[in-house]
Parts: structure tokens; C-alpha cells; sequence
């Protein structure tokens, strides 16, 4: 731990109860092996900002994205979008002798958005895990876009940054990483439908439980690539990630244990969060992860959202400044002033950032084994704690890491390393009722799991058998 760290976590436990930790708060875990830093920088390494312009430029081209433009035509349009990332998902599946397999769900669409109903087509490449591959991790972001006005597919909604730039992010991810085999599956979706309803992310989500998938974590980037706020400020150094508090899916059994328990600050989802602000921490010298305890901003929301709503783990990254000159606009000036989403506004360097954060995250996910299946504390009028968990389907872990909190810090403290065949451990002189404890499962080659808060709320995986 860094000095004067200690003196740091102590400010911000202080602010606990605020929405935003910022940057350098998160919280340092044991450092991982260097094998580890080294395959990580490895991968951040090969983001390329050139490939990602390539790919805003392209999106761009196609004039307007809106899920309810022309879907027939081969240049202008959402099908013609689509199109163009399933044949570049299609060539870097070539490139890695077909180890990606290639989806379109669908489904088609009404509602008040939708002026007739709509196919509504989701792009996904499927790159299968080698030993756990029932385990699933997402990158998605969504193609579609809109300009000032929703049913408006005349004019020109070039959706440079909203969001070419998380596509842009989800292509590059699958370009490097698809050279690599992982035990996970990661899966990379282009999705459509988001301006008008959230479409895109309850199909994928639908098609996710109709297959089977266990997800583990669901990253949601929309809006990824300006570092320049509309009062003149400049952010390229941190990438705003949001997460929910409650899941969604609470059960009542979840909520009575969260009454008189806690944990409205552990969902596994703002889990996933500390998770990548830990990530930024520990392998960038200068971008860090400033966690927004909330699942959007105010009155807007995003593809994390029906992923959160079918129970998986999900965060939505965005950029750390926004310019909302530059977003649901039509192109034109007005007094001096330039409105439009268009490539002019998107910091490339910014983006490769933010990729890089990605790309590592989903690395470093699916090659950690499963968190525990279920964590539980014991301990009521003792001076110490027991801490005890079920492994996890999968290849087991070689150690686990017990994790422990003032119940006022917005991140974890302490911790405890126990063998990978052991299932519980006793604390000495940490009383129960003052702190809040997680388990993660930390693989033979160093790659560390989540946290994961103890209780049903703060499961990835809730067993089967968890009662409503």
C-alpha cells in the first residue's frame, strides 16, 4: 500500500454516503504477479487508436444509424452498419482460425418510439472459454443513433461518440483478444435499439438466459470517446464507471438480510466496479476509474440496465466529461455555436484509454476463476469472525482472499489469504459487527476474481436453490 494511502481511505470513508469516489480511491489490492502485469500491459499495449478511428470513421459514414432507418440499403443506414460489423467480426474470426462464432438475435419491436414495428438485430461474436466457457463476459455498446429527433431518418445522425465510440471500443477489445484463448467466454455485442427503448439490451439479454449463459460481468460502454466537458474542461484522465446499489433483482429474503445486514453499497455489480478501478490502479500510471454510485445519470440510462434486470452483473463506462452540444443533436450552428455528434469531437487518444481499461478487465476476468457461489459470516457476540463460502463451478481456485471493511469505507481494507481447499476461516479480533467482508478466488498464475460481498445480494452467481 502506498504511503499515505491509509490516511486517504480515511478521508473518503468519511464521505461514504457520496455518490462519486473519485480517482486514486478505489482501494489497492495485493499486487498481482508479474506474469500477470506483464500479459496485461501486453494486451493494453496493442490497442490502436488508428484502428479506432478507422472504425468511428466507417460508422460514420453510413450517415444515419437509427435502428428505424433504412435496413436494406448496402451504404446508408442501420442494416448496412450492422452489416459492416458482422463482416469485420467475421474477418478476425478468420484471422484466429474461427474462434469466434458469430450471432444476429433479433426480434421484432413496438412501442411508442417505433413508428411501425421493427426488426431490431443485435451484432455478437462469441469467443468460447477453454475450461469454464458456461461463464460469460460482455463488452457491448450500441450502434444505433439518433439525432434531435427520434422518428428524423432524413438527416444526418452521425453518432460519433454516441456511440460509435463504445462500438469502436468493442471491436478493437475483440481484435486483440481474440488472439488470446481465455478459460471464460467473452462475448463482444454491437447492440441496436438503444435510443429507442433499451431494444438491444433486453435482446441480448433474452438470448443470454435462452442459451444458458452464467454472466459474470456485463461492461456497457456508451459514450467513451470526448474528453472535453461543454463548459471547457478537460478530462482524459479518469472514465466515469456507474453501477447499481440494490440489484434489481432483490428477492424479499435479500432485502430483510439488507435491512439488517447492509450491503446497499455491494451488489455485485458495484463490485465489478471497485474491480476495474483497481485494475486502472494498478496497471496505469495516469487514467483511473472514478466510481459513480448510481446506475446512470440522472433521468438517462443505458444498455447495463435490462442486463441488470435479468440479474447480470452489469456497469455502464462512460466518459469522465461530457458535452451535451455534441449528443441527440442535429447538425447546425447556432449563435457561434456547433451542435452535432460528429468525429471532430472524439479524443482518440481519450478512447484508446478507455479500451485499454476494457480490454484488460475482460482479460483479466476471464482468465480469474468464478467468485465463491455463496459467501457467509458468523460471529455475534465474539471478538472474532468467521468467514466461510462454497466454491464455485469451474476449475478451482488455488487461494482465496478474505476481504474486510469499516462499514463506513467505500473500499476494501484488509485481507487474509487462505488456501484454495479450504472453505472457511476464522479472523482474529475483528469483530463482526464492525465491518462488512468478501471473498475472491485468486487463480494458480494470479489472476484474482471480484470481491464478493457475503449474503445472497452479493452474489455473481446465486444459487440455484435462494429462496424469493
Amino acid at each position: 500500500m502506498k504511503a499515505g494511502f491509509a490516511a486517504l481511505l480515511a478521508a473518503t470513508a468519511l464521505a461514504a454516503a457520496c455518490a462519486s469516489v473519485t480517482a486514486g480511491d478505489a482501494g489497492r489490492t495485493n499486487p498481482p504477479p508479474a506474469a500477470v502485469s506483464a500479459a496485461l500491459k501486453a494486451i493494453a499495449g496493442e490497442v490502436s487508436e488508428a484502428n479506432q478511428r478507422a472504425y468511428v470513421e466507417k460508422m460514420v459514414s453510413f450517415g444515419t444509424r437509427s435502428t428505424i432507418s433504412d435496413a436494406t440499403s448496402n451504404t446508408r443506414g442501420i442494416g448496412a452498419a450492422r452489416r459492416w460489423v458482422e463482416t469485420e467480426f467475421r474477418g478476425m474470426a478468420s484471422a484466429c482460425s474461427g474462434c469466434l462464432e458469430i450471432v444476429t438475435p433479433s426480434d421484432t419491436v413496438t412501442g411508442a418510439r417505433y413508428p411501425q414495428p421493427t426488426l431490431v438485430v443485435d451484432v455478437v461474436a462469441i469467443q468460447r472459454g477453454t475450461t469454464d466457457p458456461n461463464r460469460v463476459i460482455i463488452i457491448q455498446g450500441h450502434l444505433d443513433s439518433r439525432n434531435s429527433a427520434n422518428e428524423n431518418v432524413t438527416d444526418d445522425a452521425p453518432g460519433a461518440n454516441d456511440d460509435a465510440s463504445g462500438v469502436a471500443a468493442v471491436m478493437e477489445s475483440a481484435r486483440i483478444l481474440s488472439k488470446r484463448k481465455f478459460p471464460a467466454t467473452i462475448v463482444y455485442a454491437a447492440l441496436s435499439g438503444e435510443e429507442q427503448g433499451l431494444s438491444g439490451g433486453r435482446i441480448l439479454a433474452a438470448y443470454a438466459k435462452a442459451q444458458g449463459w452464467q454472466v459474470e460481468a456485463v461492461l456497457n460502454n456508451d459514450i467513451v470517446g470526448n474528453s472535453k466537458s461543454i463548459n471547457g474542461r478537460v478530462d482524459d484522465k479518469t472514465v466515469r464507471v456507474f453501477s447499481e446499489g440494490i440489484r434489481a433483482t432483490e428477492t424479499t429474503q435479500m432485502a430483510a438480510a439488507r435491512r439488517s445486514n447492509g450491503g446497499e453499497l455491494d451488489s455485485p455489480s458495484r463490485n465489478l466496479s471497485r474491480y476495474m478501478a483497481t485494475l486502472a490502479e494498478q496497471h496505469f500510471d495516469d487514467f483511473r476509474v472514478r466510481m459513480i454510485y448510481r446506475m446512470d445519470r440522472y433521468g438517462r440510462g443505458g444498455d447495463q440496465t435490462p442486463m441488470q434486470e435479468a440479474g447480470f452483473p452489469a456497469v455502464r463506462v462512460t466518459e469522465g466529461a461530457e458535452n451535451w452540444n455534441h449528443q441527440h443533436q442535429n447538425i447546425r450552428t447556432e449563435n457561434g455555436v456547433f451542435f452535432g455528434d460528429t468525429i471532430e469531437y472524439v479524443d482518440f487518444a481519450y478512447l484508446a484509454r478507455v479500451t485499454r481499461l476494457n480490454a484488460i478487465t475482460l482479460a483479466s476476468l476471464a482468465s480469474a476463476p468464478r467468485p465463491p457461489l455463496e459467501v457467509k459470516v458468523q460471529g455475534a457476540l465474539s471478538v472474532d469472525t468467521t468467514v466461510s463460502w462454497t466454491a464455485g463451478a469451474g476449475p478451482a481456485p488455488a487461494k482465496y482472499v478474505v476481504w474486510w471493511r469499516d462499514t463506513t469505507s467505500p473500499v476494501w481494507q484488509h485481507s487474509q489469504e487462505v488456501a484454495g481447499d479450504q472453505g472457511s476461516v476464522i479472523i482474529k479480533d475483528v469483530v463482526l459487527d464492525d465491518h462488512f467482508y468478501g471473498v475472491q478466488a485468486v487463480s494458480a498464475d494470479g489472476y484474482a476474481s471480484p470481491i464478493q460481498f457475503a449474503g445472497l445480494l452479493g452474489a455473481f452467481f446465486p444459487p440455484p436453490a435462494a429462496a424469493n
